[in-house]
């Protein structure tokens, strides 16, 4: 019998000698007086004297992190929403019954305790206990030294045990509640409304990307998975919701990496006459007040450097590409502009598509500080205006920090016969291989000739800036269930029959 098997049965037998002694192994609803973090945070500075004074009274609960002593007295350490708070258990002081569900604890264990509050000859703060309640019973082992949960594996997989083993991956979440809140914050304080679009799609679009397929029984229809809301958003503004955002899920059938999760969340806000100038001032103070309100600075720490948020940088991506060049002679802004030159160093199909080619491998990884790179090629760009003044160029920026791209934004195309022309020029590149041009869509097209306002619009990864501000180095620590590949045999259930 291996060693898990045998604590399961002998708490499997635990249980039933509670349900013996009168406690339900699996409780009821406990009405507490004060979360553990409350009574810490209330009254941790009393001292000694004026906690016996003033006799407080508690009732709180939690799950057991620590147990200590078995006779006639000892400790336990409760442990709820991140905080510890240390209980006093001494026969003299309960029921006969309830210092007999004392002896039957095991660490793990949910009580509830009611006491009253003092302070330890060490100076730790705890409950006198006057009674227990039992709430939940645990029947497999928590974590070897309940902090010491390690294996990557493991945590990922079982992202529970990672969260009770492991406080600062629940500080990781907690941090990007408040990147979201955030965000909704500012959002709906500057009038731009909350929507929700179809996460189920017949033509899938918005980005450059490989979806994933289902299909629709009774209406015998495949569907894609979203890769973008970005066309249902803009639709919406074609209706007359000039500030529109939501939070969102979004599907890509692609490689799986540090940076890379095939399930991810965006912020995508659309905000009618203005453009991409106006969402590079707009992002810069969304950005460095998100920092703020996540960790209270607008300069975090990520992999021993400084990320300033209160600072972001802006380039062309043609000064990006002279600045970072390395190797022979640094190129001129002339060379950047000089379709020869740039297909000598690239073998991509067009100039534009040579220049943001040459772009990633050249300038994408050094981009550490937070940096807007703006003005983009028409090729990689399908859905963005073209710059007045030079029309193979687009009026689009994205936002780099840590050498990753965190957000990409640009002037919205508002004309239905030039968006005809792109989605047609897609098409040409899907012919010649590239399975993540964009397709033709028709109703689009429809929704932009009934007409839209000049318009900005923007995604930003949440994932990744969540990476960033918690100084976590893959994108899988920041979800809580990232896509793994099938478990092999897990066993609880062969636990279970074996006691059958």
């Amino acid at each position: 019998m291996s060693l898990e098997q045998e604590i399961f049965e002998t708490r499997v037998r635990r249980t039933k000698e509670l349900a013996e002694a009168g406690h339900l192994p699996y409780g009821k609803r406990f009405d507490f007086s004060h979360q553990l973090s409350e009574v810490l945070e209330e009254y941790s500075a009393k001292t000694a004297e004026e906690l016996e004074a003033t006799s407080i009274a508690v009732k709180v609960c939690g799950r057991i992190q620590s147990l200590r002593g078995k006779g006639k007295a000892g400790f336990l350490h409760l442990s709820q929403g991140g905080a510890k708070l240390q209980v006093y258990i001494k026969v003299d002081n309960l029921s006969e019954k309830d210092f007999k569900l004392y002896q039957m604890l095991d660490i793990g264990d949910f009580i509830g305790v009611e006491g009253k509050l003092f302070h330890t000859r060490t100076g730790e703060l705890s409950v006198q206990a006057k009674a227990l309640e039992f709430l939940s019973k645990t029947l497999l082992p928590m974590p070897e030294k309940w902090n010491g949960l390690e294996d990557v594996e493991t945590r990922y997989r079982q992202r529970y045990l990672d969260l009770i083993a492991n406080e600062e991956v629940r500080n990781v979440f907690v941090m990007r509640a408040k990147i979201v809140q955030s965000f909704r914050r500012q959002l709906d304080s500057k009038s731009f409304i909350e929507v929700e679009t179809p996460m189920m799609q017949s033509l899938y679009g918005g980005a450059a990307a490989r979806p994933f397929v289902t299909h629709h029984n009774t209406l015998d229809l495949d569907l894609y998975l979203r890769i973008a809301p970005e066309l249902y958003l803009k639709r919406l503004v074609v209706g007359g919701l000039d500030r529109v955002y939501e939070i969102n899920r979004n599907f890509r059938n692609e490689g799986v990496s540090s940076h890379h999760n095939p399930e991810f969340t965006m912020l995508e806000f659309y905000q009618a006459y203005t453009d991409y100038k106006g969402l590079i001032e707009l992002t810069a103070e969304l950005l460095k007040q998100v920092a703020i309100d996540a960790t209270g600075s607008e300069k975090v720490e990520y992999d021993g450097q400084v990320l300033d948020f209160g600072h972001i940088r802006q380039l062309t991506m043609r000064e990006a590409v002279i600045e970072f060049w390395k190797g022979d002679a640094k190129p001129t802004m002339e060379d950047v502009h000089n379709p020869e030159w740039l297909k000598q160093h690239s073998h991509k199909g067009t100039a534009g598509e040579c220049l943001a080619d040459i772009f990633e491998r050249v300038a994408e990884e050094h981009l550490f500080q937070p940096t807007i790179i703006y003005e983009y090629p028409v090729e990689v760009s399908p859905l963005s205006k073209n710059k007045l003044d030079e029309p193979s160029m687009v009026e689009r920026f994205e936002i780099y920090a840590a050498g990753m791209e965190i957000g990409n934004a640009y002037t919205e195309l508002n004309d239905p016969n030039e968006q005809r022309r792109r989605f047609e020029m897609q098409g040409g590149m899907r012919d010649r291989g590239d399975d993540e041009a964009h397709q033709m869509d028709e109703d689009y097209i429809r929704a932009l000739s009934y007409g839209m306002p000049p318009t900005g619009g923007e995604g930003i990864g949440i994932d990744r800036l969540t990476m960033l501000l918690t100084g976590s180095k893959s994108i899988r620590d920041v979800i809580l269930f990232p896509l793994l590949r099938p478990e092999g045999h897990i066993g609880i259930a062969d636990h279970f029959r074996k006691l059958d």
